[in-house]
């Protein structure tokens, strides 16, 4: 092996092993600072509801409540981003011209760039406004269902689930569609044109060929897209509106995602005992997103397009 080979394998294993004990040492640290406020905690951390740790003398913590909001307002967005982003991928890898598809391409991914700041800002100011009659008839003519129940905040201000589900929905669009559209341009060219040749129309091609083609690679991209949903903070933030009555699996109900529940009270982390509490609720998404790309990565291992 060359020296410069011998330098660059080197490297590129450091830089791994690198990776993964940076991971390996946020866990320990999250662990090791979570510990002492999990044995002063007078709540069970896992099934409580409840949430009262400003006083480190008296915690009384659990991370249900946090967790549910969390998991039900990201896979609101995942249903909503999923199929749009298929249609878009679709198009652009199989309908539209490439003088088209290449800048319209550029437009979807320039939405990865926009500041989270700025979507929360959006959906508070101009969405839910806009969303109000939506919501309105939502939960005049469906509130029979537990979904489109009268939530646990006014809904008429818009500072709800469903609200922040949309526009979680919008910032999940560049990462899903990016990836699905590089996984549906590598299926072979030689099966398409073959089911062209048969009499297949753009369609059947599509269903036959693309679609079992990239099926894995897809799924994948969905499970990346709802590991950034589950840890997004700021916009989830600005458009919740927080409340003290307990999460009911409603879309219109308002609360706090472990993410921004931990950013609100970043400012009163004066004692190591009150932050510790945060830090385990930190632990439990650093948990539910590793598994959550671990899952996305077993749909692609093993298989050969993706290798």
């Amino acid at each position: 092996m060359r020296p410069g080979d011998r330098i660059f394998s080197g490297l590129a294993k450091s830089a791994g092993i690198l990776i993964v004990v940076m991971i390996a040492a946020i866990g320990v640290f999250l662990l090791a600072q979570a510990v002492p406020s999990l044995i002063a905690n007078k709540a069970n951390f896992l099934f409580s509801r409840e949430w009262v740790a400003g006083d480190p003398t008296n915690l009384s913590f659990g991370v249900l409540d946090l967790l549910l909001v969390t998991v039900f307002s990201s896979i609101f967005a995942l249903i909503i981003a999923m199929p749009i982003s298929l249609g878009i991928a679709l198009f652009l890898t199989q309908y539209a011209p490439r003088r088209l598809a290449r800048p319209f391409a550029y437009v979807i991914d320039l939405l990865a760039a926009v500041p989270s700041i700025i979507y929360g800002l959006w959906g508070a100011v101009v969405l839910a406004p806009t969303l109000e009659p939506v919501t309105g008839w939502l939960n005049s003519v469906f509130g029979w269902l537990f979904l489109f129940e009268t939530g646990n905040v006014d809904r008429s201000i818009g500072q709800t689930i469903f609200t922040a589900g949309i526009v979680l929905a919008v910032m999940l669009l560049p990462i899903i569609t990016a990836i699905s559209r590089e996984v549906f341009e590598r299926t072979p060219t030689m099966q398409i044109e073959g089911a062209l040749a048969l009499g297949a129309t753009r369609w059947e091609v599509v269903r036959t060929t693309v679609l079992p083609f990239g099926k894995a690679g897809y799924i994948s991209a969905s499970m990346l897209g709802l590991g950034r949903a589950l840890g997004e903070t700021i916009a989830v933030m600005i458009i919740l509106a927080t409340t003290s009555r307990t999460f009911g699996w409603s879309l219109f109900d308002g609360g706090d995602t472990i993410a921004s529940k931990i950013a609100r009270a970043a400012a009163e982390f004066n004692d190591p005992r009150s932050a510790g509490a945060y830090i385990a609720a930190g632990l439990v998404l650093f948990l539910l997103t590793f598994v959550v790309n671990a899952i996305a990565r077993s749909f692609i291992v093993g298989k050969k397009e993706y290798e």
